[in-house]
């Protein structure tokens, strides 16, 4: 299973090249555009609202949902959730300074974060500042993720799992495009705030990068007095699509305190590449992103911590149906899949020479409506098999997701 989910993946990346939806497609997948917006631009593509003659326009979108799903013939029942409530603020300061912020709440308010909170000053097209809170640019999703421009009630795994969904720290960086006959290309460097030694000593008893999400003191200080550099650059052209290349690394232990050496500087790095296409006259849309993660463990860990890790997904939506629907007109009618595969643990037992088995593949089919290109009702049925450490038949997770997301 291993083996052909990794197929798959290269074989359709392969296909695709190297090619990205816009955001706007993404919000409404029936329309053509001729727009070269990169998924560096989600955080401003979105729908704002200006209040009266101030500098200052807010928007925000909310997704809510309702789940039955068994594992290995077990369930929770019949489960309502409110998945999230986004609130942004934009203003312009003035001439060229701009400030956004993004705040979420999680599940009611059992989390509230501050997802994104920064300063732009733009000096040239290929030369800005940005500094505060910066959402650190690895892979598409961390910085794409608003619900309402997805067909999918649940982020990706290898996002949320894997990666640490909606990552962000403070710091400094830097931003630019430029276009060029149909082209455009973009790069971001930011320092900021980085990882903590709970992605390998947390309640997972694994390593978990998204643990490091929970150490509120990364807003205040570093954890260990060393930056972590994440860059990214993307290239895109309208009739292919958007290609984007990015790094994630940094010292993530507490080597040194008072002066006094404890350990040596260990590092956690990641690899990520995404990609998103708009495929023939049929305008079927394929978005996917893969991420590679090294890490290095001390000795004393068991092999239960993966050193290696690696993972992504690939979805494909197919517009089968636009007109108007009970009295909305352009409502779009989608059909969409997705294809997610995870490995925790990449490597194998250094006593047996057998495979570490820690790995889960799902698959999603879904239908989705858009009764406009802001709001998404979504039908989905989640399959997943997750397989354990040895490698044991896989356990098996099966339900349906319904849900909505807006913005407002």
């Amino acid at each position: 299973m291993k083996k052909f989910t990794c197929s798959v993946f290269l074989l359709i990346s392969c296909f695709c090249g190297s090619a990205q939806i816009d955001p706007v497609l993404l919000r409404d997948p029936s329309r053509d555009t001729n727009s070269l917006q990169l998924n560096m631009d989600a955080v401003y593509s979105r729908p704002f609202n200006k209040v009266g003659k101030l500098p200052v326009a807010v928007g925000g979108y909310v997704e809510a949902n309702y789940q039955y799903l068994g594992q290995d013939g077990i369930t929770e029942g019949h489960q309502f959730q409110m998945r999230r409530l986004t609130l942004f603020v934009s203003s312009a300061i003035g001439k060229r300074i701009k400030f956004l912020s993004e705040i979420e709440f999680e599940d009611g308010t059992k989390e509230i974060n501050i997802e994104f909170a920064s300063v732009d000053f733009e000096f040239s097209p290929l030369l800005n500042l940005r500094g505060g809170v910066v959402m650190n640019p690895i892979g598409a999703f961390n910085q794409n993720h608003d619900g309402p421009k997805w067909e999918f009630v649940d982020r990706p795994i290898s996002a949320t799992q894997m990666l640490p969904a909606t990552w962000s720290n403070v710091g400094f960086g830097l931003f630019g495009k430029k276009y060029n006959k149909g082209w455009v290309y973009g790069y971001e460097l930011y320092l900021t705030n980085g990882f903590d030694e709970s992605i390998i000593s947390n309640s997972e008893n694994k390593t978990f990068l998204p643990a490091a999400k929970k150490n509120a003191d990364r807003f205040e200080e570093s954890f260990n007095g060393s930056p972590l550099l994440t860059a990214k650059v993307a290239l895109k052209n309208n009739k292919i699509g958007e290609i984007g290349l990015s790094y994630m690394g940094g010292v993530y232990n507490k080597f040194e305190d008072d002066g006094f050496k404890l350990d040596k500087k260990r590092r956690v790095n990641v690899f990520a590449v995404d990609f998103n296409s708009t495929i023939g006259a049929a305008k079927t849309f394929v978005n996917g992103e893969w991420a590679w993660i090294g890490i290095d463990i001390p000795d004393t860990y068991t092999e239960q911590f993966g050193r290696k890790q690696q993972g992504g997904f690939l979805d494909i939506v197919q517009p089968v149906l636009k007109r108007t629907m009970f009295g909305f007109e352009n409502a779009v009618l989608n059909a969409a899949v997705r294809l997610e595969y995870v490995d925790w643990n990449k490597g194998r037992f250094q006593s047996t020479g057998g495979n570490i088995s820690e790995e889960i593949v799902s698959v999603v089919p879904a239908i989705s409506w858009r009764p406009n290109p802001q709001t998404v009702l979504r039908l989905n049925y989640r399959y997943n098999w997750q397989t354990d450490l040895l490698g044991n038949p896989p356990s098996k997770l099966a339900g349906i997701q319904i849900g909505f997301s807006t913005y407002f």
